[in-house]
């Protein structure tokens, strides 16, 4: 099979979370470049539209949905939604998520909650729901949760972001424990340092600088650069894998630093 079919999405409807910016606009645009029907979801609608308008323009299917993923009744109505507009969601990308600095002896028992609820919680209940309706339609698909490095190794700060990536990372592999056999394959990303609006003034600063000094290709990761491994998680290429965690970081993660 020529490469060009086995990453071919059409006729797949996706639904991207936290589609409005940063890593969630891009998975968005990958998917639609590649032929896939995208529903857009976030919290900011006026962004969704504007970037459903743009995706159109080069003849995207594409549907734009207001949801706020901690709760339970947008979920559904998101979902609801995006069968309406498009079909069946068969690819998920579990994208949305918050980010939060603190010493874990500062943390307070709803910024622990508030990390837990949508970094880890919504990512259960978004794959849940996706699984739940391929499965009554009777189609198989594909579940891409987006995890990090820091669900891989830690940093001072980062208590509660590491928990729920790491809780991401074992989330994926127990659902695709269950799921894999009825068809529906669940992986994660595991994304390095990308800039986005959430860490543009953190990786631009100081500690930007000191931060790339210590990943081995020498640079922050740029837009497109998790295309890759979307589409071959996403697509055909990506059959016979399931319960994998793809890491793309620089090579940050595999030296040992001091």
């Amino acid at each position: 099979m020529k490469a060009a079919d086995m990453f071919n999405l059409a006729r797949r409807v996706a639904l991207v979370t936290g589609a409005s910016s940063g890593l969630g606009r891009q998975f968005a645009r990958a998917l639609a470049d590649n032929g896939a029907a995208v529903a857009l979801v976030a919290r900011r609608l006026d962004r969704l539209e504007a970037f459903k308008a743009e995706l159109e323009k080069s003849g995207a299917k594409v549907a734009a949905i207001e949801a706020d993923v901690t709760d339970r009744d947008a979920m559904i109505a998101a979902f609801d939604a995006a069968e309406k507009a498009l079909g069946t969601v068969t690819i998920l990308v579990n994208n949305a998520g918050i980010a939060h600095g603190g010493r874990a002896v500062e943390l307070t028992p709803e910024d622990w909650r508030r990390m837990m609820s949508t970094n880890l919680d919504a990512v259960f209940y978004w794959a849940q729901e996706a699984a739940r309706r391929m499965l009554a339609a009777g189609k198989q698909g594909s579940i891409v949760n987006i995890a990090s490095v820091l669900g891989l190794m830690v940093a001072k700060g980062g208590a509660s972001y590491a928990t729920a990536k790491a809780g991401v990372v074992q989330l994926t592999k127990a659902l695709a424990v269950e799921l894999s056999f009825k068809g529906i394959r669940v992986n994660a990303i595991a994304p390095g340092w990308f800039v986005t609006e959430m860490n543009d003034d953190y990786l631009n600063g100081d500690k930007g600088a000191a931060i790339k000094r210590e990943i081995p290709m020498g640079r922050f990761g740029n837009p497109g650069d998790l295309d890759g491994a979307l589409l071959l998680l996403a697509s055909d290429a990506g059959a016979y894998i399931t319960g994998a965690t793809i890491v793309a970081d620089g090579g940050q993660v595999i030296q040992i630093k001091g």
